[in-house]
């Protein structure tokens, strides 16, 4: 990935400068690991060549487009991208590409899901509606920053749809009359049977295309509701029977992963009569600590934690719920922590069908949506996968306990020293959480290969990327 501090900027003024192609574009690929996309529709003579650098004259940061462009390694080959490959089901109905709006805040209005539709987007999981009165907070989101600035983690307590129900029904009518061929996924929360029942009895001509159950949502105010209630696989099985017999449409259960084991929650609501399952929503969390003495008001919340921190987390839960064999030939929709076409992949394989996409959206908007695409449908093309739906899964057998690894090898790093700049932060690292195995020779690390165990901890905290792995396995010493 190539690094850069572009702001990822709206209406950006590199490319108003330049005239000739889009560096903001570019530089977006670029941010979200699409480098063998932009090589591919890059012209053989760049443009950069020959420019005066207006772009980065123009640019807030002064980011040096024209060397970044000029660097990018040309491609063996180029590829026509079609996003046909990319078409893919939900239940059953067609998709145009498996890459929804979660439900959340990122899809509460007409304008918002219809913007989302023609960036691109398949379709969108509507925000929770609902019979109750919601009074959110305010300020009612945070964040952990890396030490770049960029969001890891992403904390809300953001509840559910407050607009009313009538409103919400004339919005769906008019998404469906308007953008026929895309997906509208319409999630409900009730607080008892009278409630679920009539929200699955009024969206059955309202223009959705299926219904999704919100058993998760943890910042509710009100008890015995979203993941009060995902958290007991009787309750979920329940709910689904109702729903069951109240809606003509496909329906999955959205699952909360504030639980010891999600697939009971997954099997209790296909035995209600779920179509499949979603997962995961946010993790309970604190959302914030105050220390300072000074604030007149100190206090913390619990709320839901999402973005690229929990993809980890997601991953697991989407393993555990592809292997369960009472979701075969069930719907899985996955989302946590996806930002790039990799982070799609990585769920897709895994044994997801679709993909939800909600934190990263707040954080960069809809246009994300073109990377996503991009880069699925450039892997699809050079691995001579014709179609997304043939993306071989990961079979069970290849996902092991930690007891089942191979421990005979030790797979030492490989230090880069013409990127190194002698920072020793590997050498801190090692000294004082790992196993002493670098020492300092005329300011640059060393590896003492007698004391080093191959734990990689150096390759990690390297900022310049000059420990990568060797990738050659030495058997250990008996």
């Amino acid at each position: 990935m190539i690094n850069n501090n572009c702001l990822l900027c709206n209406d950006a003024k590199c490319t108003r400068a330049c005239g000739v192609m889009d560096p903001a574009r570019i530089l977006r690929s670029l941010y979200f690991d699409n480098e063998e996309v932009v090589a591919n529709y890059l012209d053989d003579d760049v443009a950069c060549n020959y420019c005066d650098e207006r772009c980065r004259d123009a640019c807030p940061v002064k980011v040096n487009i024209r060397d970044i462009v000029t660097g990018i390694k040309k491609p063996e080959k180029k590829y026509e991208i079609d996003y046909e490959c990319l078409r893919s089901e939900f239940c059953g109905l067609p998709l145009e590409n498996p890459f929804l709006l979660s439900s959340s805040v990122i899809s509460s209005t007409y304008d918002m899901c219809a913007r989302a539709f023609e960036a691109g987007w398949g379709g969108a999981a509507f925000k929770t509606i609902c019979l109750m009165d919601i009074n959110e907070a305010s300020p009612r989101f945070s964040a952990i920053k890396g030490d770049n600035q960029r969001i890891i983690g992403f904390k809300n307590i953001e509840q559910l749809s407050d607009h009313a129900l009538v409103e919400n029904l004339e919005i769906f009518r008019r998404l469906k009359d308007n953008y026929p061929d895309k997906f509208l996924l319409v999630s409900i929360m009730g607080r008892n049977d009278e409630e679920w029942a009539y929200l699955a009895d009024v969206l059955n001509d309202s223009g959705a295309d299926a219904l999704e159950l919100n058993f998760s949502c943890p910042n509710m105010t009100e008890g015995e509701t979203g993941s009060d209630v995902g958290q007991i696989p009787e309750l979920v099985e329940h709910y689904c029977r109702i729903v069951k017999q109240h809606t003509r449409l496909p329906f999955i259960a959205k699952l909360t992963p504030n639980v010891t084991d999600i697939t009971e929650s997954a099997d209790a609501a296909i035995r209600g009569g779920a179509d499949g399952v979603a997962a995961i929503n946010t993790i309970k969390s604190l959302i914030e600590v105050s220390i300072d003495r000074d604030e007149e008001v100190i206090y913390a919340s619990i709320g839901g934690y999402s973005g690229k921190a929990v993809k980890p987390i997601a991953l697991r839960f989407i393993t555990e719920l592809a292997k369960d064999r009472n979701l075969q030939d069930k719907h899985i929709s996955a989302m946590g922590g996806i930002e790039t076409w990799r982070d799609a992949l990585e769920f897709i394989v895994l044994g997801a069908d679709t993909i939800q996409v909600t934190t990263a959206v707040m954080l960069y908007g809809y246009r994300i949506i073109d990377d996503i695409k991009d880069g699925v449908a450039l892997c699809l093309k050079k691995n001579n996968i014709p179609h997304i739906t043939d993306m071989e899964k990961i079979t069970t057998d290849k996902i092991i306990p930690t007891d089942s690894l191979d421990r005979s090898y030790i797979i030492y790093p490989k230090f880069l020293r013409d990127k190194c700049v002698g920072c020793q932060r590997c050498y801190i690292s090692c000294m004082d959480g790992g196993h002493q195995a670098i020492s300092i020779v005329e300011d640059r690390p060393v590896l003492d290969p007698k004391k080093c165990v191959g734990c990689h901890l150096c390759v990690l905290v390297c900022p310049q990327n000059a420990i990568i792995s060797s990738g050659i396995k030495v058997p250990k010493k008996r």
